[in-house]
């Protein structure tokens, strides 16, 4: 029997423990690989950029958490436009190093594929390994998808292709696929607030435009 903890919203005093939780739940993934391909330093390096876009989130969204710290949701209240992080590329280049620029093309080509129309963006859901299956991650998308439905609000995401199925059960409908250069393929999804409600159109660039674009 799954026994999932109590999710709260994280606090200021949790900002470290989420940034490394989330580098934790990544480090082994085809993404992190891509971002940082030492990984002797990978861990260290994803830590410290999460911890940017935490504190980023807890100024423009909102962080969920669950009490053991096994598992969070981290998004951004995207119903406007929002400004990058403080001193973004400053903090990045101390935090990554020589592999800033791979964090900055991502957020290019992401940044590209993503609705201009008001949405919720979902753009972190980690589960600790030794937390996986069981149930955690549902748990936390049923929270997520519970308080969308409560303010009618559309979502997005971008998950890897393995992870789409699990996102369908929750109405999320997967977009064109995005290639990243020499690197994986993530998967763009979209959800429908109450999804039985109808469609939701999106105003989204083609992913082969945005790879090409960034390119240059």
């Amino acid at each position: 029997m799954h026994v999932v903890p109590r999710i709260r919203a994280a606090r200021w005093a949790d900002k470290d423990l989420v940034a490394a939780l989330i580098a934790d739940a990544l480090h082994a993934g085809p993404l992190a690989q891509w971002l940082v391909p030492d990984p002797t330093c990978r861990r260290r390096i994803l830590a410290d950029v999460a911890v940017i876009w935490v504190e980023h989130a807890m100024f423009f969204g909102d962080i969920q958490i669950t009490d053991d710290l096994s598992a969070a949701a981290m998004g951004f209240h995207r119903y406007r436009s929002i400004p990058p992080p403080s001193n973004y590329r400053s903090r990045l280049a101390d935090a990554a190093g020589p592999h800033a620029r791979q964090f900055e093309l991502l957020d290019q080509l992401l940044t590209q594929v993503r609705p201009t129309e008001p949405h919720y963006h979902l753009a972190v859901l980690a589960v600790l390994p030794a937390a996986q299956r069981r149930g955690v991650g549902a748990a936390m998308l049923t929270h997520h998808e519970s308080r969308l439905d409560s303010i009618d609000m559309p979502s997005w995401t971008e998950t890897t292709p393995n992870s789409q199925d699990v996102y369908r059960r929750y109405g999320y409908l997967p977009r064109p696929a995005l290639t990243l250069p020499d690197g994986p393929v993530l998967a763009p999804m979209r959800r429908n607030p109450h999804p039985n409600r109808g469609s939701w159109p999106l105003n989204t660039a083609k992913p082969a435009r945005a790879q090409s674009d960034a390119q240059r």
